[in-house]
């Protein structure tokens, strides 16, 4: 079993770090660092909690302006790359907000080596505006961390954040972001403006289909962001989102025989389905093949998880399709007993379902 990332903290890193540290500031307190991070508190703090630790740590103990601290870290920056130092851009976040500029400035040179996409968020909040105009000053940058920054950062719905209320209202003033990178080189660059368009369609599913209609078959990067940043539309099989990407209508496609290899499962069991997809017009039609599972909650409702089998081309011809999903508890689906379904979906469309019993 994988350790928790909080772990990543150890005592061994914190050594490798106030080294670096003691390097660049030769008057640096590294046992008084140390006592400040592993307090009575840190055995209890989850990961976030520790990385705002951290940031407390270094307010304690490097210089003692925000300017000189912030200069010592932008020195360091370069030897501490990696998901483990997002303490940079947090320290920022947490005691930058009234020094525009020259945090501004930091959280550039801070996501070329970690992410300020967390950081920048609270300096939206403060002043949209300007924040937005330094965004599409950034998605101009000649590096790729950075650009990915203009759009990561202002994520309506970015996970491990808190949403930011006025662009799951009203995107359009992240659209000039998204706009300028819809063609960037960098597949860093293009995963993070498929999914700053994939958050947008949760809330505004219209507006993603007018920009698929703007933006399609001008450019395969274009394209693939387009299909990408569709995902959560597909999935929940949208018609007109379906038919923008190809994708006809299933009416001439049969499923039969779904067969299951059991009619109850236990966790730790491996569930083996199979059918038979047939299509019956005259003509290859892209097809998009899909299994939906009807999860039992914890309040005895059913919850969908779609899952894909197959994003290709079928002649005139009959499939053999099998497949297995195996049942175990994961840290974002815990299961529950009772009655389950499968079903098939193609194109959206569904074409057969069984159902099943899980016991827990």
């Amino acid at each position: 079993m994988s350790k928790p990332l909080k772990d990543m903290y150890s005592s061994a890193f914190f050594e490798r770090f106030t080294g670096i540290v003691g390097s660049h500031y030769p008057v640096f307190d590294k046992t008084k660092f140390m006592e400040t991070i592993f307090d009575e508190s840190w055995n209890q703090l989850e990961l976030k909690q520790r990385i705002r630790h951290v940031s407390l740590a270094i307010r304690e103990t490097f210089p003692a302006s925000y300017e000189e601290t912030l200069q010592l870290l932008m020195d360091i920056a370069p030897q501490c790359r990696g998901f483990e130092y997002l303490f940079f851009p947090d320290f920022v976040e947490r005691y930058g907000i009234d020094h525009w500029d020259t945090s501004m400035t930091a959280l550039e040179e801070f996501t070329k080596y970690s992410s300020s996409e967390f950081a920048v968020r609270p300096f939206i909040i403060k002043n949209p505006p300007k924040m937005i105009e330094q965004m599409l000053d950034w998605s101009m940058h000649e590096d790729e961390h950075v650009r990915r920054l203009a759009s990561e950062g202002c994520r309506p719905r970015l996970p491990w954040a808190a949403p930011l209320k006025r662009f799951k209202n009203d995107p359009s003033e992240i659209l000039p972001i998204l706009e300028e990178l819809k063609q960037d080189p960098s597949k860093y660059v293009q995963k993070s403006v498929a999914n700053n368009l994939n958050d947008i369609s949760k809330d505004h599913p219209l507006l993603v289909k007018q920009i698929i209609h703007k933006w399609s078959s001008k450019d395969p990067v274009t394209d693939w962001i387009l299909k990408h940043g569709s995902r959560s539309l597909l999935k929940k099989g949208d018609v007109e989102a379906l038919r923008l990407f190809g994708y006809a209508s299933a009416k001439d496609i049969t499923v039969e025989d779904l067969m299951l290899s059991q009619k109850q499962f236990s966790l730790g069991d491996t569930m083996e389905f199979s059918f038979q997809m047939r299509n019956q017009s005259a003509q290859s039609i892209q097809l998009r093949i899909e299994y939906a599972i009807d999860f039992v909650k914890a309040n005895g409702k059913q919850s969908r998880k779609i899952f894909k089998l197959s994003d290709k081309r079928y002649s005139n011809e009959s499939a053999s399709i099998v497949r297995r999903h195996t049942w175990e508890d994961l840290t974002t689906r815990k299961h529950y007993s009772g009655v389950h379904i499968v079903t098939i979906l193609v194109n959206g469309e569904e074409k057969a379902s069984r159902e099943f019993v899980l016991q827990t």
